[in-house]
């Protein structure tokens, strides 16, 4: 009976799951591994009789899934009850929801009030307008730095009546070490901002605050037969552009590459862009971040009037620890800056609150030291320490492993913690198109009963596709859920598609008495 049961209700998903989304468009710094062609499901008809586990088996049998190894772990969220699992033991690598991890172990590890800072420091003193001494910028790991917080470095020196600095200008990184890419990164991942270098010193180019970065927009001009219009933001000349673009006639397709070549700041842009064609734009990693916040800043003076006697050299090294104090900005707090990390998946904050927490606990800035304090802070949250494995804070590894069934324990006793409201609030929510709410879901889900339920985060790198998170049933049970699928082959919607519907299927089941 089961069987037949089981049939008719793949027959009636099915017909649901004809249809999908219509590509969504390519808009300023979306998220390509997350935000794209995506297929959508709404909630399967099933029979009110079907248990949670029959409508799971019915999703799970999926052809899309031959060849894979999926592990699903759905958990009440108040008692803990193991209410499914499928492969649920076995380890499985969780992409992005590695930032799960992350996040669980900064808020426990920093707090929701801890804060990064930079600092403006001199080994010299003032006469008059002129400081005589070095003028150091000292990075503690802020991934929000902006040029719009070096201008008022500026302005604080012009303040103090500091026009001319004899001297030179000093990038201090000396926060974290040195290793600017963690260890299993791709090389092909490194031109670009899902692979930004990591410095404790570094700049953002906006307020999606994707540290070591640059915008580089290209547009159309107005004729045909010459190159088109690029532009970088913030301006720098740490990058070089080598344009080469040709305009072509209106109505021709666009083709734009932008890139940036291994082992140095050339960003190279190639291809064709037609007379009216809309604008291309790409955030561009750059090949070490110290040396491009010098750039700006120096900028930043300059713009304030501010001139170095002699022959300026812009060089890397530590502060004096009697250097003095010129000026200084400390960041948004954790619970805050959670809010970009998690809606938008940003891979550098996961780095960067890695080294963060080596440094704070052991005093090194190192992704070892951040690891050590992640593995203890996660399997004092449920999770088994002898079945896991930490390789970064962003999930970009390929060799990160950890089973669904811990994963969602882990969700379990992040409840008990004070900071889990904040945690709680940093994850996506299903279909709620503001950006910084539904981040990575907001075009996900977008009908009721998961639109606005569903909380959770996402995951996606070559052959993974991961979703982890909260939902509530249609008879108000709260439920942790974790779905993690490994080698899969061809489009990553239809595995994002086969999540959704677990999702939904969860916020529309009702246990009933």
């Amino acid at each position: 009976m089961l069987m037949k049961f089981k049939s008719y209700l793949k027959q009636r998903l099915l017909l649901i799951l004809i249809g999908a989304l219509a590509v969504i468009p390519f808009m300023g710094q979306e998220e390509a591994l997350f935000v794209n062609a995506s297929e959508e499901i709404t909630q399967a008809e099933f029979d009110e009789s079907a248990s949670l586990e029959e409508k799971l088996a019915v999703i799970l049998d999926n052809e899309r899934l031959e060849g894979t190894v999926t592990g699903v772990s759905v958990k009440h969220a108040e008692t803990g009850e193991l209410l499914f699992a499928q492969n649920g033991d076995i380890r499985l690598h969780p992409a992005s929801n590695q930032k799960l991890l992350t996040a669980a172990s900064a808020l426990e590890t920093l707090g929701v009030d801890y804060r990064f800072s930079t600092e403006v420091l001199t080994d010299g003193k003032v006469n008059g307008d002129v400081l005589h001494g070095n003028l150091y910028i000292k990075g503690k790991g802020d991934p929000t730095l902006l040029k719009a917080d070096l201008d008022q470095f500026a302005q604080d020196l012009k303040d103090q009546g500091i026009s001319k600095i004899k001297g030179n200008l000093i990038g201090d990184d000396t926060w974290y070490d040195d290793v600017r890419l963690s260890q299993d990164l791709n090389w092909s991942d490194e031109p670009f901002y899902t692979g930004a270098q990591i410095s404790a010193l570094t700049l953002s180019p906006d307020t999606d605050y994707d540290a070591g970065t640059v915008i580089v927009e290209v547009k159309a001009a107005e004729e045909a037969g010459g190159q088109a219009v690029v532009s970088v933001t913030p301006e720098t000349d740490y990058v070089t552009i080598v344009n080469n673009t040709e305009m072509a006639a209106a109505g021709e397709s666009k083709n734009i590459s932008i890139e940036r070549e291994h082992g140095s700041n050339n960003i190279i842009i190639e291809g064709t862009m037609p007379v009216g064609g809309t604008f291309s734009r790409s955030w561009v990693s750059v090949w070490e971040p110290t040396g491009y916040v010098l750039d700006v800043f120096g900028k930043s003076l300059e713009e304030q009037g501010m001139e170095f006697i002699g022959e300026l050299e812009e060089k890397f090294a530590a502060a004096p620890d009697d250097a003095r104090l010129l000026a200084s900005k400390e960041s948004m707090p954790l619970e805050e800056l959670l809010i970009p990390f998690m809606k938008l998946s940003n891979n550098g904050h996961g780095e960067v609150l890695t080294k963060e927490m080596g440094k704070v606990v052991y005093g090194e800035g190192s992704w070892d030291k951040g690891l050590e304090v992640m593995e203890d802070v996660v399997t004092s949250l449920g999770v088994n320490g002898d079945t896991i494995l930490l390789r970064d804070g962003s999930g970009m590894s390929h060799k990160n492993m950890i089973p669904a069934n811990d994963l969602a324990q882990m969700l379990y006793e992040a409840q008990n913690k004070s900071w889990y409201p904040v945690f709680k609030h940093s994850l996506p929510v299903a279909g709620e198109s503001e950006r910084f709410v539904g981040g990575t879901l907001r075009n996900r889900m977008t009908s009721e009963p998961a639109k606005g339920n569903v909380t959770a985060k996402t995951g996606s790198l070559s052959g993974v596709s991961t979703l982890s998170g909260y939902v509530t049933t249609a008879d108000g049970e709260e439920l942790i859920f974790t779905v993690m699928i490994n080698n899969y082959l061809g489009a990553g919607s239809s595995m994002r598609a086969i999540e959704d519907a677990i999702a939904t299927a969860l916020a529309g089941h009702a246990f009933g008495e």
